[in-house]
């Protein structure tokens, strides 16, 4: 799910890569990078607040954008994805890894790997105080890596988060960061280099019953600005949202909270990947085992 910074169950108010190697060398290392740091940053050297880990699968028809084949094409689409999110002293730290994999036999989306990883520095844990004005509950420093393997696609983002009070709400998060690009280009077979752009991303989880069943919607709607690429070709900004609605399967059938949810996926994404001519709408079952 490129962009995607998804949420997860019950968490609390959700570098620089080596360049002195070649350029291919790098890129073949880009998602091992993105689970080393998730494992071995700095949540490793302290004693982790709380930790969860979700396996996802997910299955519907996506879209691959007319820059592919110069048409754009629906395929059944399967993602699986490993993701953790733990707290620490002082703040949070996310991240996942997909596979994409679908039915189209071209370039994109064929047992494809992408991950993201984000670190989140807590005000309020770091100088231990609580922020209580306007619904303003912490503010957050990020420092992301978003990278994708087949494309050679490498971005950083370094920006702010700030976290909300909202009743009913888990958690509901504003995220201002920069994109900033430092991936391969086309002479090392990746995708086309970009100019550098921004990001605002919302994210939340909302919990809810019917009866004695529990529900929550989860998910995050991204905005990235439009830049350029290396040919001087306009990259369009997109609007990606991702929004869930998960039923506690589990909870119900086996007395097992929080632990096997299903439900779907709604992935809406306008100019996706910045092509102009390519607007996703698309349902996906969703399947998820926490642990």
């Amino acid at each position: 799910m490129w962009g995607e910074i998804m949420t997860l169950v019950n968490l609390p108010s959700h570098s620089s890569f080596a360049l002195s190697r070649a350029k291919p060398l790098k890129q073949s290392a880009l998602l091992a990078s993105v689970v080393a740091l998730g494992a071995f940053t700095l949540p490793a050297a302290q004693a982790a607040d709380w930790s969860v880990t979700e396996m996802h699968f997910q299955y519907g028809e996506l879209d691959t954008p007319t820059f592919v084949n110069n048409a754009s094409v629906s395929s059944d689409t399967r993602v699986i994805t490993l993701q953790n999110a733990s707290g620490w002293k002082y703040g949070d730290t996310f991240f996942f890894v997909d596979y994409l994999d679908d039915d189209n036999g071209d370039s994109f989306n064929n047992g494809d790997f992408y991950g993201e990883i984000y670190l989140n520095f807590s005000m309020s844990k770091i100088f231990d105080r609580k922020f209580r004005k306007g619904g303003l509950s912490d503010i957050g420093f990020l420092l992301g890596v978003n990278a994708a393997a087949d494309a050679k696609v490498l971005k950083y983002l370094p920006g702010v988060r700030l976290s909300w009070d909202v009743p009913g709400f888990a958690f509901l998060n504003t995220d201002f960061t920069a994109y900033i690009d430092d991936s391969d280009g086309v002479t090392f077979s990746g995708a086309p280099t970009e100019d550098d752009s921004y990001m605002l991303d919302i994210n939340w989880m909302y919990p809810f019953e019917i009866g004695n069943q529990q529900f929550n919607i989860q998910g995050h709607i991204e905005f990235i600005g439009a830049r350029t690429n290396e040919f001087g070709e306009p990259v369009k900004n997109w609007v990606l949202a991702q929004p869930q609605i998960r039923w506690d399967m589990g909870n119900a059938m086996f007395n097992q909270k929080n632990q096997l949810f299903v439900g779907i996926e709604y992935q809406y994404w306008n100019n996706k990947l910045g092509d102009a001519n390519t607007d996703e709408s698309a349902v996906q079952l969703l399947v998820v085992w926490q642990f």
